[in-house]
């Protein structure tokens, strides 16, 4: 399970934490019955201490919190959406290697 340095993200908090951030935003969107979100944990575990100060790292679960996922239209979990000035820059679907998360970030950090 993620520590501390990787935000807990809900719909209720989404729009000051996530689309008002100063800083480029990774947003996890998981759930507790989904391996391929275990597996993506440990990715974004990484991201949030290797860019700690430069990139706000988070997790949203889609069963506690379904209206964000319903706006943004994800369909499949895990899914990553890169936000930046309050919009979608970059979009991960599935299990993916931590250099794919890596290349999403890239050119915001």
């Amino acid at each position: 399970m993620p520590d501390s340095s990787v935000l807990v993200f809900t719909d209720a908090d989404f729009q000051a934490e996530v689309l008002g951030a100063p800083l480029p935003v990774y947003v996890e969107f998981w759930a507790t019955w989904s391996p391929a979100s275990r597996a993506v944990a440990a990715s974004t575990q990484k991201l949030a201490v290797t860019y700690a100060g430069k990139l706000k790292v988070g997790r949203l679960n889609v069963d506690e919190n379904q209206d964000t996922p319903q706006t943004y239209g994800i369909r499949s979990i895990p899914t990553v959406l890169v936000f930046k000035g309050g919009k979608v820059v970059a979009q991960v679907v599935g299990a993916n290697s931590y250099s794919a998360y890596q290349a999403a970030i890239a050119k915001l950090v």
